[in-house]
């Protein structure tokens, strides 16, 4: 008896499934302890001084006559550490990297000497001519002035001022990486550039950050803290740099998302400033001391650190805070346009809310297709400098 035609199929069909899924390739990204121990054709490459083109083999070839750190090593000579760093002349711009695609940034460290809002970080993808990053160093690591700890997913900054970044960064054609020294004096440059040189899917999306600062906030208008994204894509993680200039608490206001669309108001409000970062009542708690003082905390998805003054009072004027709000399980999608607004807002007499002046700064970060809309020309190096 002759299986009928249909059930043959099928029956070929179930067969190759386990076949199949065997022949599917593996490209290296979306990399997880669950599927750590897959393999993959991907190949590993790494940027820094000692290599300044990631090419294979040609790691720690510096001679003596080329190294920054030729006088250290010069009783040791070539393979021993002879070019580790890299001094960028003042009011110049230094090539990181430059990287044949498809392949993904993966992560970053390094540790930049100077003041940090005066060095300028870019990020170029494929063919484009206007960078999709364009961030102060410290700020692109949720660190604008001085080093406080941040133990996340995505940022570390770790004792020493070791700046560490973790954002998949994928690229089809090519990748440039640029940073500008706006000082009066030469900068010292630690880094490493690790990335993967693979297929990249169809529906990969380009990383972005943009940098904003508001000093201070006109009275009665709101903070802004991205505007003019077009296009398709998912919001994920904000920075914020604040001073307050007034007594009192200063973190009342809510931010707003204006999405595809939305004009007078938002699909997203929050309910208050430390509520968006995962916190609640103004940060405050009861110290060993028995007085009630902020809280610092750096956790996976959200952070807030007192920068100064740091004895840590509660809701005083010219105290300046590190905020950090990463949107990795809950990315904020966008289909056409993206706007986001943050009310600086305090408390004045008789119970009202009072409009604060506040100087403020952020890093917004997300993720688009390309092409994208020019960002605003970068503030000044006078306008970049915290006081």
């Amino acid at each position: 008896m002759k299986t009928p035609l249909t059930i043959q199929i099928i029956i070929g069909i179930v067969l190759c499934l386990p076949l199949t899924a065997q022949r599917e390739s593996y490209n290296g990204l979306d990399v997880n302890l669950n599927n750590l121990y897959r393999l993959s054709d991907a190949k590993t490459r790494s940027i820094s001084p000692e290599n300044f083109t990631g090419e294979k083999g040609k790691g720690g070839m510096a001679t003596l006559e080329e190294g920054s750190a030729e006088r250290a090593a010069r009783d040791l000579g070539q393979g021993w550490k002879v070019n580790p760093y890299v001094r960028i002349p003042a009011g110049e711009t230094f090539t990181l990297a430059e990287i044949e695609g498809p392949g993904a940034i993966q992560q970053i460290w390094m540790t930049p000497a100077g003041r940090w809002r005066y060095s300028i970080l870019r990020f170029y993808w494929d063919d484009e001519q206007e960078p999709s990053v364009e961030v102060p160093v410290g700020d692109f690591f949720a660190a604008a002035e001085v080093y406080n700890q941040i133990s996340s997913l995505p940022v570390c900054v770790n004792p020493g001022s070791a700046f560490n970044c973790y954002w998949v960064m994928p690229f089809k054609k090519k990748c440039r990486i640029t940073m500008e020294n706006l000082d009066d004096e030469r900068m010292t440059l630690y880094y490493q550039v690790n990335y993967t040189l693979t297929e990249v899917p169809d529906d990969a999306a380009y990383f972005h950050a943009q940098f904003r600062r508001t000093n201070p906030v006109p009275y009665k208008e709101v903070y802004t803290i991205v505007d003019g994204i077009k296009g398709k894509g998912h919001f994920v993680g904000t920075y914020m740099y604040w001073q307050t200039n007034n007594n009192g608490w200063w973190g009342e206001g809510e931010i707003k998302f204006f999405m595809d669309g939305d004009r007078d108001f938002p699909t997203i409000c929050g309910t208050g400033t430390e509520d968006y970062f995962c916190g609640s009542y103004g940060f405050a708690g009861t110290k060993p001391d028995g007085t009630r003082g902020y809280v610092n905390y750096t956790t996976p998805y959200a952070g807030f650190h007192v920068v100064r003054p740091m004895d840590n009072l509660l809701n005083r004027s010219q105290t300046r805070f590190n905020l950090y709000r990463w949107h990795i399980a809950d990315p904020v999608r966008f289909e056409k346009d993206l706007r986001i607004t943050m009310q600086a807002l305090g408390w004045r007499s008789g119970g009202r809310y009072l409009p604060l002046m506040d100087d403020i700064s952020s890093v917004a970060y997300w993720y688009q297709a390309e092409p994208h809309n020019p960002f605003p020309v970068l503030p000044s190096r006078d306008e970049l400098e915290i006081q």
